[in-house]
């Protein structure tokens, strides 16, 4: 077992997330610029953005099993190779369809990292650190969203979209040599006399009850965040005809919001508070705060100031759901398993959530309305909070 936390590997497992998030935080930005290029019509466009969430929520879980059943480190090779050649296929794309094919392989990668890099994370990390090193993880996809939306502006002017997928495929392969300086210490245990088969440790995983109540907890956040993303620059420009540069600079402090979020979520898990605890009291502060920034009547300020709140706040959820994979697999081998439940059901959330709300919006006209989503989904997440207290004693994983 081991002793002592080797953090560069740590940080090199959390840089592969960061630098697969670039992938979803690039797209949006340069949409306008690919739409211009390759003639994409309203449905391709829909499909190069919800490819990597649609890949997510079909395949998360099938994922974590196969990435448990072949090793996390092939894993995440393969899946960073993926996302190397899905990128580099779309540097050079010259049509619609190849577009489409790179941002396919571009997703599988993703899905294939974000299952197996929490087990290299965890097998780098001494047990009393594992809590903390897995909050750690658990920010990766809002800071490798915020880094690319702060970087963009910098890159377009000279690069135009073709340098925000350079950008993408540099991070990747410095994620890469990262990983290969560090594989000692992802050496996987010694098999022990309890190692089972891939799908019985799936099924022995799959079939305890928290892990489902933190999945839900999960896509009750990630609904929540999405529907905020998305408003938020709506609000921005639309209503308060804010600049281009103004509204990228707003929306990015407030996803960045989340990183600190996250760090004191795995921080003050490793100082023994229950996970069950902390998912309810962040459900309900973003859920106060939602109230607050979709109801009118408050100061545009201070609507602002209860978006930043609500992401940094909403942070301790994923850090408490991701890094329960530790204390409830009860072999390395289950973690992978867990790992994509939580990113399938997390995913879930922004792939119903925004539907929903346009729907409502849309039928009243008013952007209030989406309060009935975004605070049903917070009282979901305090109810699944204090449901998950009965298995999670203080000072446990």
């Amino acid at each position: 077992m081991r002793t002592i936390t080797d953090w560069r590997a740590v940080l090199a497992a959390a840089a592969c997330g960061v630098a697969v998030a670039f992938n979803v935080g690039k797209l949006p930005i340069a949409m306008v610029e690919l739409r211009a290029e390759f003639g994409l019509s309203l449905v391709a466009a829909g499909w190069m953005s919800s490819m990597i969430n649609a890949l997510a929520v079909c395949t998360g879980l099938a994922f974590g099993i196969l990435g448990d059943r072949v090793g996390a480190l092939r894993t995440c090779y393969a899946g960073l190779a993926t996302g190397i050649l899905g990128i580099a296929l779309g540097i050079v794309a010259g049509s619609e369809g190849t577009l489409l094919l790179s941002r396919f392989l571009e997703g599988a990668g993703q899905v294939a990292i974000v299952v197996s890099a929490p087990a290299l994370l965890t097998s780098a990390a001494a047990p009393q650190d594992q809590r903390f090193a897995l909050g750690i993880w658990s920010s990766y996809l809002p800071a490798g969203v915020g880094l690319i939306m702060l970087l963009a502006p910098l890159i377009l002017p000279f690069g135009g979209w073709r340098g925000l997928w350079l950008l993408s495929l540099a991070a990747l392969a410095m994620s890469a040599l990262a990983v290969r300086r560090s594989e000692a210490s992802y050496a996987p245990r010694a098999a022990t006399p309890t190692d089972q088969s891939s799908w019985r440790n799936a099924r022995e995983a799959l079939a305890q009850p928290a892990p489902w109540l933190l999945s839900f907890a999960m896509m009750s956040w990630t609904l929540q965040h999405y529907a905020l993303i998305i408003w938020l620059p709506t609000f921005l420009k639309e209503q308060r005809d804010l600049g281009v540069v103004a509204t990228a600079l707003l929306s990015c402090v407030m996803v960045l919001a989340n990183v600190p979020g996250n760090l004191i979520g795995g921080s003050l898990l490793q100082r023994g508070w229950r996970r069950g605890n902390l998912i309810a009291g962040a459900s309900l502060v973003t859920g106060l705060a939602g109230a607050g920034i979709f109801l009118d009547g408050l100061p545009d300020a201070l609507r602002y100031l209860l978006c930043v709140l609500l992401s940094f706040a909403g942070g301790l959820i994923p850090a408490s759901v991701l890094s329960a994979s530790a204390h409830l697999a009860r072999t390395p081998k289950q973690i992978g398993t867990l790992q994509g439940l939580f990113m399938q059901m997390g995913n879930v959330g922004p792939f119903i959530g925004p539907p929903a709300i346009a729907a409502i919006v849309a039928a009243s006209g008013l952007w209030r309305d989406a309060l009935w989503v975004t605070g049903t989904a917070a009282a979901c997440g305090v109810m699944l909070g204090l449901a998950l207290r009965r298995f999670d004693a203080p000072g446990r994983g």
